[in-house]
């Protein structure tokens, strides 16, 4: 990293702004370290090419949960792209209604991504746990030890023993500004560790003021930890960039 970034989006969906190559650049003018997910294999080359030469956005190899019902079958290219990727996402399990019929294949394409990452090692996942906490934490534990990878909890909403577990596990937590309207996310963040902490917009999928949020929003989100957890911005953006810091050891890219 030439220069330390101002803020951190560790999670966001860069590719599915209307223009990617404008989306890419906004992050990089507002030194926003940005985690750009993939919801497919497929999509891994071209993100690959647009953010290789970027400062400060990286594209993760990704095969969403919600995806995987029609493909699953996709496993074998995310194999294939794996050594070209340190980061990984979107990826983890979603137990939700409309999704959960397909679970067990959920549950198959989870393990494969773990135990590949565990045998490549020093990746960073971004995992997605929709009321499946408890089983996602389940899987990182039987598969993926922390000296193997490390693992951030994308919009976790899990319970306050969950979080306990998850951090016992070694996992950081990828907060975002809708997490923080009702009194349980509030909760959630206020209690967390800070030093497990991130800041993420999940864009396009949020909004700021009637608009899509955009990784240079970031700053609304940190103003908000600030408040929840009775800290000033200023040393919640330092802890924040500290933590990535930390995060990306011990290959610095």
């Amino acid at each position: 990293m030439p220069m330390p970034p101002n803020y951190v989006d560790l999670h966001c969906h860069l590719d599915l702004y209307p223009d990617f190559m404008s989306a890419v650049q906004d992050a990089e003018r507002a030194a926003v370290y940005t985690l750009t997910m993939t919801t497919t294999p497929k999509a891994w080359p071209r993100n690959r090419e647009v953010t290789e030469a970027t400062h400060y956005v990286r594209a993760a190899l990704g095969l969403h949960p919600q995806l995987v019902h029609e493909r699953a079958h996709e496993i074998s290219l995310w194999d294939q792209y794996l050594p070209e990727a340190r980061y990984v996402g979107e990826v983890g399990i979603d137990a939700g209604p409309r999704y959960y019929r397909s679970l067990d294949l959920q549950k198959e394409v989870f393990v494969h991504v773990l135990q590949g990452c565990a045998r490549h090692g020093d990746k960073i996942l971004s995992v997605h746990s929709v009321r499946s906490a408890k089983l996602v934490l389940d899987l990182i534990e039987l598969h993926l030890s922390p000296s193997k990878g490390k693992v951030v909890l994308h919009w976790f909403s899990g319970s306050a023993s969950e979080a306990q577990r998850a951090i016992d596990l070694g996992c950081y937590f990828s907060i975002n500004s809708e997490m923080m309207l009702n009194e349980r996310g509030r909760r959630l963040v206020a209690t967390l560790p800070i030093d497990r902490v991130f800041t993420e917009t999940d864009g396009p999928f949020t909004r700021v003021n009637e608009r899509t949020a955009c990784p240079s929003d970031i700053v609304q989100t940190v103003e908000t930890i600030a408040g929840v957890r009775k800290s000033s911005m200023e040393n919640v953006k330092s802890d924040i960039v500290h933590n990535l810091r930390m995060l990306l050891e011990p290959r610095i890219s």
